[in-house]
C-alpha cells in the first residue's frame, strides 16, 4: 500500500463550514431580510409575517441551513479529512467545524426567521 506524505491541508475538515457560510452571506444579500423588528410588516400589531419578500424563503432558509450542518458533518467522515492527522487533532478540528456550524446556522435562524414571527 501506498502511503501519501503530503501535508494535509489546514482547510481539511472546514471546506464545508466555510463554503457554507459564504455561500449564506451571498444569500443573504441578495434576498436583503428584514434586520429590525420595527422594519415588519405586522409591527405593532398581531400575527405571523415573514423577514423575506416571499415567505416561502422561511421554509427554505431553514432547509438550507439544516442541509448545511448535515453536510459539515458528512465532510468530518471522508477519509480526506483525517489523512496525516493525528485522532485528537481530528476529533478536535470535526468538534470544532461542526461547533461553528452549528452556532451560525442557530444564530442566523433566530435572527433572520424569527425576527417577524
Amino acid at each position: 500500500m501506498i502511503e501519501d506524505r503530503r501535508r494535509p491541508s489546514r482547510l481539511s475538515g472546514f471546506r464545508i463550514c466555510f463554503l457554507g457560510g459564504a455561500f449564506f452571506l451571498a444569500l443573504l444579500a441578495v434576498l436583503r431580510p428584514i434586520t429590525r423588528y420595527e422594519d415588519c410588516p405586522n409591527y405593532g400589531g398581531n400575527g405571523n409575517a415573514s423577514a423575506f419578500a416571499n415567505p416561502a424563503w422561511d421554509f427554505y432558509l431553514t432547509a438550507l441551513l439544516f442541509g448545511w450542518v448535515f453536510l459539515v458533518v458528512l465532510e468530518q467522515t471522508l477519509s480526506i479529512t483525517r489523512r496525516g492527522r493525528g485522532r485528537a487533532d481530528f476529533a478536535l478540528r470535526a468538534a470544532g467545524a461542526i461547533t461553528l456550524a452549528t452556532i451560525a446556522s442557530c444564530g442566523l435562524f433566530v435572527n433572520v426567521a424569527v425576527l417577524c414571527h
